[in-house]
């Protein structure tokens, strides 16, 4: 059985004028203190690659991958998919971690997603 489906009308808008956006104003420590305790991912990036579902699916325990990142070669700091910082694996008491070594300024926080993105 079928239901009925009752369609409301609505009124078309028209908007104003398109007015620039306002410069943006210095944030306050006041108001970065906020987002202090929201969550975010942090993730390290050692390299990208790509290649065919076929090859996805054809690897298995002992395949290796080919990375488009040398080895030694600075690795990224991802903040929610989007890097932040350069640095160097270390290992420490058996753990992996990252020693960083560069905070990249905004546009070249960009330039490097795009690049990656591109590799």
């Amino acid at each position: 059985m079928a239901e009925t489906v009752d369609y409301a009308p609505f009124e078309t808008t028209t908007a104003g004028p398109v007015e620039p956006p306002a410069a943006p104003h210095p944030v306050t420590a006041e108001e970065l203190s906020r987002l202090h305790d929201v969550s975010v991912e942090l993730a390290v990036e050692v390299g990208r690659t790509q290649m065919t579902i076929r090859e996805a699916l054809a690897l298995g325990p002992g395949s290796i991958v080919t990375l488009n990142r040398l080895a030694g070669e600075p690795v990224d700091l991802l903040v929610n998919g989007k890097p932040i910082a350069r640095g160097e694996v270390v290992v420490i008491d058996e753990e992996f971690g990252l020693r960083v070594t560069e905070v990249l300024a905004p546009k070249s926080a960009t330039e490097a997603a795009e690049a990656a993105h591109d590799a």
